[in-house]
This record gives C-alpha cells, sequence and structure tokens, in this order.
C-alpha cells in the first residue's frame, strides 16, 4: 500500500459512509464500484471483504442507535437470521472460486438493478402501516411513544432470508436492496420498523460472511484497506445522520442512481 492510499482510503471510507447513511443504503453498493476501480488486480474475495467490513462497521452503529430508539423487531430479524447467516457464509466460499472478470459483469448487472432500486426509493413506494387484515403478531413501541401493531407471515418470513444474505455476503453490498423491498411489499412491516429491522440483519449475516472469510484465508490482503476505511467510516456515519434532515434527498438519491448505472455499464462491458 502507498502512501497516497493510506490517506485517500479513510477519506474514501468517510465520504461512502456519508451519503451510505443519508440514502440508506448501507453504502456497499457505492464502495465495491470504487474497490474495483482503485484495486484492479484484487480478487473478487478480497473486494468484497473489504467492502463488509464497512459494511458490519455501519450496520452496527446504526443498530447501536435504533435499539435506543426501540424500533427493532427482533423477532422477525431472528426469523430471517434463521437462512440469511448460513447463505452469507456460503456467499463467502463461493467468492473464492469467481474470477474477476465474472465478478465485474455480475456486479455491474447488479449495480445497474440497483440503480433502479434507489430511483424506486426516492419516490418512496412504501407499503401500508398497519401490516395486514390478520390478528397482529407483532407489537412495538417506539422510545418516542408510537406503538406499531402488524402481522408476520413466520414461514413466509422464514423462506425470503437465504437469497439476500447469498447476495449481500457474495457482492459485499449488504442486503438492503433486497431486504427493503421486502420487508414493504412481502412481509407489509411498517416503514418505521424496516430499516432499522434490516440493519440488524445485516450486522449478522456480514459478521457471518467475514468470519468465514477470516477462517479460509480470504481477509489477509484487504485487512489494511479494510482498517482504513473501516475508520472513515465510523466519522462518516455521525456526518450522514447530522446531515439527514438538512439536505435534499431526492436529489442525491437521483444523483446516486445515474452514477451507478453508469459504473454498472463500465463493468459489464469489462467482464463481457
Amino acid at each position: 500500500m502507498d502512501i497516497i492510499q493510506l490517506f485517500v482510503l479513510p477519506i474514501i471510507g468517510i465520504g461512502v459512509a456519508t451519503l451510505g447513511t443519508l440514502v440508506g443504503l448501507g453504502g456497499g453498493f457505492i464502495l465495491v464500484p470504487i474497490l474495483l476501480i482503485i484495486f484492479p488486480e484484487a480478487t473478487a474475495s478480497t473486494i468484497s471483504s473489504v467492502s463488509l467490513t464497512m459494511v458490519f462497521l455501519n450496520a452496527t452503529s446504526a443498530t447501536i442507535g435504533n435499539y435506543r430508539a426501540k424500533v427493532i423487531d427482533f423477532k422477525t430479524a431472528g426469523l430471517l437470521a434463521i437462512g440469511a447467516v448460513p447463505a452469507a457464509a456460503l456467499g463467502a466460499i463461493i467468492s473464492m472460486q469467481v474470477s474477476r472478470s465474472t465478478f465485474d459483469l455480475s456486479m455491474g448487472i447488479m449495480l445497474i438493478l440497483g440503480s433502479i432500486y434507489v430511483v424506486w426509493r426516492g419516490y418512496r413506494a412504501t407499503g401500508p402501516d398497519d401490516g395486514s387484515d390478520r390478528n397482529p403478531n407483532r407489537h412495538i413501541t417506539e422510545r418516542m411513544g408510537r406503538t406499531y401493531r402488524f402481522y408476520v407471515s413466520t414461514i413466509t418470513t422464514a423462506s425470503l432470508s437465504p437469497v439476500s444474505g447469498f447476495i449481500s455476503s457474495f457482492f459485499g453490498i449488504g442486503g438492503g436492496v433486497i431486504n427493503v423491498p421486502a420487508m414493504t411489499f412481502i412481509l407489509h412491516m411498517p416503514t418505521r420498523v424496516i430499516a432499522p429491522t434490516a440493519m440488524l440483519l445485516l450486522v449478522l449475516t456480514s459478521s457471518s460472511s467475514l468470519l468465514t472469510r477470516i477462517f479460509t484465508g480470504q481477509f489477509e490482503e484487504g485487512l489494511a484497506p479494510a482498517a482504513l476505511l473501516g475508520l472513515g467510516a465510523l466519522i462518516g456515519a455521525q456526518i450522514g445522520i447530522y446531515l439527514s434532515p438538512r439536505v435534499n434527498q431526492k436529489l442525491i438519491l437521483i444523483f446516486l442512481a445515474i452514477s451507478m448505472a453508469l459504473v454498472g455499464a463500465r463493468q459489464v462491458a469489462l467482464g463481457i
């Protein structure tokens, strides 16, 4: 690692974490394409390992705050973790077998799909806040006093999680791009509860993936970049929290979507 990266990586960590916190995507979708450009010779597993480290730190920080606010649905997060945690470990193992060109192509497709999701999120296509007509089996009272009562299907919840766990781990991007729409349109959870619950799940899946990568020796090359990016992320997350009520998030999301689509097209071209 040269002296330039020593100073640049923490700055990137601050910027990615700030933007990721502002738009509620964790930062993985933003960081991975940057890493692909900065480290053109790095393996797919190294890229995703470095990204997941920063995502884990962001999610952990956010979960601590959400726990204090009492807006996490622990029961649903636990059900989702049943399938997502082992799937995340599997994604970490499979990423070792994938060539860089295949990873570039796959990541490009994911970025283009992700840009569509970012646009959707910008226009806030949200589900009902009452959950379902069925008798509620969740009762959450947040710190500010508001109570949420809603129904979540146990079987449906447990069956959704393996896909998000695998994708989160394989690409190192976090599972919010799958978990948030699923919690909104399939599980019909209240909007206020969705993001905090998704962040807790991300803590569990990213830790599973990172431990698997450590034990299989995938983390040796990316340890230093991950530490520098993680240091910046701890600062950037707090900046994002501060700026969140003070900026126009729709404009940021539009800019982010265009950037993701352009980078995604570049990665597809490199992978073909």
